[in-house]
């Protein structure tokens, strides 16, 4: 797995902002630039887990879904902006993420996965339970088109839209390369390279991963609001596990070992969904033989492509 760079801006900043730019002009349709961006961004909370502090979790879904009611409900009942409902939806999946961090850092391995899915699984039957709020198996329509902020900039512009997504996306790459640079940073590669080893030189290994699994409760949610302002609406599938899975899949078909491959696996997952969907309902099965290659061999995802390619060219002329 490679270690993102100890500098911040670096190439990586430089290479996430290119592709948001140019993702508008290089695809067929903005919708399709605008789901990428929501994927890419609920993706980086599994790649800054799975990534940095070696958490596997299976219920980002559930802060995803929780961001998405927080800002649809903000916006539509009290009138809210984009920007305070976007930030509103974030700091709620940190809090729900502390609440439920308080319980599953205290256990590790197959322990942590299970709990972080019952967490999911819950969430999805609490928005089953209170129709009434959540929409239920409807889901929560009628959102309307809000402004950016104070009034201006109206997201009913598809480029607008985008360009506001964009820059959150962007904040949101840029907080976590900022948190893998700053030492905070290295405690959290220290840990999921050896955690016994941390402990012993007197880290807080409970305090510090309930920190990583907080700001990515924060980061999914983010997601699920930009979601709810791409859609103006919110299915029950966005606090289905399912959700949690594709955010899951699309950080490892990237590769964890930077926040970059967050973005290119949701670059290449909904782009297999909008191109190869419409012809092969099975679709998901190629996402299920891409995600074995990349487990066998490929360990740091289609990031880490050139490197094995690099590596057999060199080991060639010995064979």
């Amino acid at each position: 797995m490679t270690n993102a760079s100890p500098r911040f801006p670096n190439g990586t900043t430089v290479a996430i902002g290119a592709i948001l730019v140019a993702l508008p002009w290089v695809l067929p349709s903005l919708t399709l630039a605008s789901e990428i961006l929501v994927v890419a961004t609920g993706a980086l909370s599994c790649t800054l887990l799975l990534g940095s502090v070696g958490l596997l979790s299976f219920g980002q879904g559930l802060y995803f879904g929780l961001g998405a009611y927080v800002s649809a409900i903000l916006i539509r009942d009290f009138g809210m902006n984009a920007s305070v409902a976007a930030l509103a939806a974030s700091v709620a999946g940190c809090l729900l993420a502390a609440a439920a961090g308080l319980l599953i850092v205290r256990r590790q391995g197959v322990y942590f996965v299970m709990l972080t899915l019952a967490f999911a699984q819950m969430g999805f039957f609490l928005a089953l339970a209170f129709p009434k709020l959540t929409g239920g198996e409807n889901g929560l329509g009628n959102v309307p088109r809000t402004t950016i902020a104070f009034g201006q900039f109206a997201l009913s512009n598809p480029r607008l839209l985008y360009a506001f997504l964009a820059l959150l996306c962007f904040t949101a790459f840029a907080v976590v390369q900022r948190i893998i640079a700053s030492p905070f940073g290295s405690v959290l590669n220290s840990i999921r390279h050896n955690e016994s080893r941390s402990e012993a030189l007197g880290y807080d290994v409970r305090r510090f991963k309930f920190a990583a699994v907080t700001i990515a409760g924060g980061i999914a949610a983010l997601a699920g609001a930009m979601n709810t302002l791409m859609l103006s609406f919110v299915p029950l599938s966005a606090v289905d596990v399912e959700t949690s899975e594709r955010l899951l899949i699309a950080s490892l078909i990237g590769g964890v070992g930077s926040p970059l491959g967050a973005l290119v696996g949701a670059s290449v997952l909904s782009a297999m969904s909008d191109f190869i969907s419409p012809v092969w309902p099975r679709w998901s099965m190629i996402v299920a033989l891409l995600l074995i290659v990349i487990v066998l061999f490929l360990r740091d995802g289609l990031l880490g492509l050139g490197n094995v390619l690099r590596s057999h060219r060199k080991e060639a002329p010995n064979g």
